[in-house]
């Protein structure tokens, strides 16, 4: 899917907190509905089998419970997406990154054959529909999750290059896929952030540490001696660079990729570097851009949530933008697109009790119009304004009303954005005030089932709250589309 992530470490976020966050976006000419449940352990299967490449993973036992957000339509698979455990560990599964025929050739990636003729079906590798399922589950640390997800890449490929992150409250692991089978791993440095746009990112690599003590780095066994065998090094000096080694730099990255990542560190970092004018460090189409940065000040949710509903704001290349040159506007794949399917962030707040921990931030379909709303991760049931989503239009689903509202914002822009400020200013400060109430009455409560039960009613107490600004918003958005039809008429009747 084509994402964009962002990965926050604990010295770097305003509270201590690490926070890893991720856009799922549709692909072009589609959109995809989400909802976001809980996945109890019981609902595992003892064999999982993909839809889309018919492999067969028998699973272990003792699944854990976890949230998701599958598809909310049947038939492609589960596209779990991002979730939670009961371990309080957390992953984003994937964003798709690219990569280079010299790694495509030595390594090729494991695709589904057909049955044809006499010829039996091969069924392929693990790829974006399968690898939530198939690792969160099971895992009781961020680095579990790259042991798990490497070993399962070992065994059965995958049919797709993507990357990967796993979160606890100490760390946060980044893997990227090499080829069908090979893949490498690096902790995000505790003090910086990572930005990640459709492209494989890591731009330095430690093998004698991902093949010794481990600190910072993990890899295939073999992945040295991959990249000896089939020349993959293009260093001068010695300095291997995996982006140069395994990515891409191709001229569609400079359209497509790369702008997305310039403007997020150009936000996070405006005095670092020079970002524009012909004496700019990086511009839009370097392929030099750093994979991590230390940030000139501690970021927020609110800022990951900026970050990944831009549009260039403040540049010549905002599609919205009233001034600059016109052939300027859209030049870019925005971040905050039109096919956003939904955001996740996920907060692990180290200054709290592990059982109230852990909030996931949600929003649904574009980020450029919609809000994002905290809820308790440590939960059996999620609302049903965000569970039950279906495949048709209805306002009692907040996917579906997020998407109205996107359309209608978008098409009558200069007249609604307004209301879409209020609306996500609102819904963040009233949902902010009802997560700090409920974490004050959980640290007073000393029966655990009764904390369980107020993180319940919190959720359910947000979701109200939600629903009832999203409803009012809609009609604001409406109101101002409709009055631009093309049958008005200033005349009354009266």
């Amino acid at each position: 899917m084509a994402c964009t992530t962002i990965l926050v470490g604990k010295n770097a976020s305003y509270d201590g907190s690490t926070m890893v966050a991720r856009n799922d976006d549709s692909g072009s000419g589609h959109f995809t509905a989400k909802k976001f449940v809980v996945v109890q352990p019981e609902e595992h299967p003892a064999v999982y089998r993909s839809v889309i490449s018919h492999v067969e993973v028998p699973l272990p036992g003792h699944a854990l419970r976890m949230t998701a957000m599958p598809n909310a339509v049947e038939g492609e698979g589960i596209w779990a997406a991002a979730g939670v455990n009961a371990a309080h560990v957390g992953m984003t599964a994937t964003e798709t990154i690219t990569s280079n025929p010299r790694v495509l050739g030595a390594d090729p990636l494991v695709v589904y054959q057909p049955a044809k003729g006499e010829r039996p079906e091969v069924p392929g590798g693990i790829g974006e529909e399968d690898i939530v399922c198939l690792v969160l589950p099971y895992i009781r640390s961020a680095r579990e999750g790259v042991v798990r997800l490497g070993e399962l890449l070992r065994t059965y490929g995958t049919y797709e290059m993507n990357g990967i992150a796993f979160q606890d409250v100490n760390e946060i692991w980044w893997l990227e896929t090499i080829g069908g089978h090979h893949w490498m791993a690096r902790r995000v440095p505790d003090d910086s952030y990572v930005v990640m746009p459709n492209q494989l990112g890591i731009d330095s690599f430690d093998f004698a540490d991902a093949c010794g003590a481990q600190e910072n780095y993990m890899c295939s066994e073999d992945l040295k001696d991959f990249v000896d065998k089939h020349h993959l090094d293009l260093s001068l000096d010695g300095s291997f660079n995996p982006r140069d080694a395994f990515g891409s730099h191709d001229d569609a990255d400079h359209v497509y990729n790369t702008p997305r990542a310039w403007f997020m560190l150009r936000h996070l970092n405006p005095n670092t570097w020079v970002w524009e004018g012909p004496d700019a460090d990086y511009t839009p189409h370097s392929d030099d851009l750093p994979w991590c940065m230390v940030p000139e000040r501690k970021i927020t949710p609110e800022d990951v949530k900026y970050l990944l509903s831009s549009h260039y704001q403040g540049t010549p290349y905002d599609p919205y933008a009233a001034y600059g040159d016109p052939k300027s506007k859209g030049a870019y794949r925005t971040i905050g697109i039109n096919r956003n399917s939904f955001m996740a962030l996920t907060q692990m707040r180290p200054d709290l009790p592990e059982e109230f921990r852990t909030v996931e931030w949600v929003a649904y379909a574009s980020n450029a119009f919609n809000t994002m709303v905290p809820f308790y991760a440590n939960v059996d049931t999620t609302p049903a304004y965000l569970a039950c989503t279906t495949g048709e239009v209805s306002t009692e689903s907040f996917y579906w009303v997020s998407r109205m509202i996107a359309a209608m914002a978008d098409a009558a822009y200069g007249k609604s954005i307004f209301h879409i400020e209020r609306y996500e200013e609102g819904v963040l400060s009233a949902t902010r005030a009802l997560l700090n109430a409920y974490d004050e009455k959980q640290a007073q409560e000393a029966d655990p089932a009764r904390r369980a039960a107020l993180r319940t009613e919190a959720n359910e107490a947000i979701a109200r709250e939600l629903k009832a600004r999203a409803a009012d918003t809609l009609n604001k958005v409406l109101f101002e589309l409709s009055c631009t039809m093309k049958n008005a008429f200033s005349r009354s009747d009266a």
